[in-house]
């Protein structure tokens, strides 16, 4: 479990994120100048609509002080590879899905250290880790930026290789993410099952919930459906590995990952629970 821990978890988020960057173009980045409204619109519901329902939902769903963090780590955390398919099958502009995706993943090197930091001290007081807000972001600098720069350098510069190798490594990517996530689940099992009861509940609703407002903020912001699903998946569908790996970085664990990364392992399980019927749903409606 050390050798999980310590060199296969932060190389295989490394893989995924250089999976993201090899998606992109430096005219995703520029579609920020070119459409900023729903830019902002999806942005600000992910770093700040997100994390605040979060913390509104953790004080209706009393977690123990770990779990109640590692939720806030999940809301911290950007969209993941994941929620750029997941918008393509619901009919949503996958172009801004993708931006949102690259630009908010950068973005998150600094502002995830530094909530994390907060919500350890908020939830857990006196008894909360140690955080050094600059390994964290140093450690978050190498395994999540830098790769994505390499892929969106390969993409811009080897546009040949980078089409030829990018299927492969997205289903690498998917297979290293389904591992991770049952990892987690596995070295956590009998905590898991121990607050099944209140972390299912909690983060089923804390989807939904996520879905419905980013539809809604699209609405208000006179953006159209596309535009709208797209900004719903990016707020409701996380990074749950960026996630994982945060709590285990954050602390190390005698056995196994750290409590802090519970929320974010079963959330990358119940998030499909709730995007399958969404995916419908926006298709219909399309």
């Amino acid at each position: 479990m050390g050798i999980l821990l310590s060199v296969f978890l932060p190389l295989s988020l490394a893989f995924i994120m250089f999976s993201l960057g090899l998606g992109l173009t430096v005219a995703d980045f520029a579609r920020v100048v070119a459409r900023p409204k729903a830019f902002f619109a999806g942005a600000a519901s992910q770093i700040v609509v997100l994390p605040v329902v979060a913390f509104l939902l953790l004080q209706l769903f009393r977690l123990p002080p770990e779990l109640a963090v590692g939720v806030m780590i999940l809301s911290f955390c950007p969209g993941g590879v994941t929620s750029n398919i997941i918008t393509k099958l619901a009919g949503g502009a996958v172009a801004l899905s993708v931006t949102l995706t690259g630009v908010v993943s950068l973005v998150s090197v600094i502002t995830v250290p530094l909530l994390v930091a907060w919500a350890a001290d908020h939830f857990m007081g006196q008894a909360a880790p140690d955080i050094n807000v600059t390994a964290l972001a140093l450690a978050m600098f190498a395994i999540t930026a830098v790769p994505v720069a390499i892929g969106v350098a390969l993409r811009h510069f080897a546009a040949s290789l980078a089409d030829r190798i990018e299927m492969p490594v997205s289903r690498i990517a998917l297979v290293l993410f389904v591992v991770i996530v049952i990892g987690a689940l596995a070295a956590n099992w009998s905590l898991f099952v121990a607050n099944l009861v209140l972390l299912g509940p909690l983060l089923v609703v804390l989807n939904i919930v996520l879905l419905m407002l980013g539809l809604g903020i699209a609405r208000v912001m006179g953006l159209d459906h596309a535009d709208g699903v797209a900004i719903a998946i990016e707020t409701g569908v996380q990074n749950s590995t960026l996630g994982i790996t945060v709590g285990s970085l954050i602390v190390e664990a005698a056995s196994g990952l750290p409590p802090f990364s519970l929320p974010s392992g079963v959330y990358g399980i119940t998030m499909y629970f709730v995007a399958v019927p969404f995916i419908y749903l926006m298709r219909r409606r399309a």
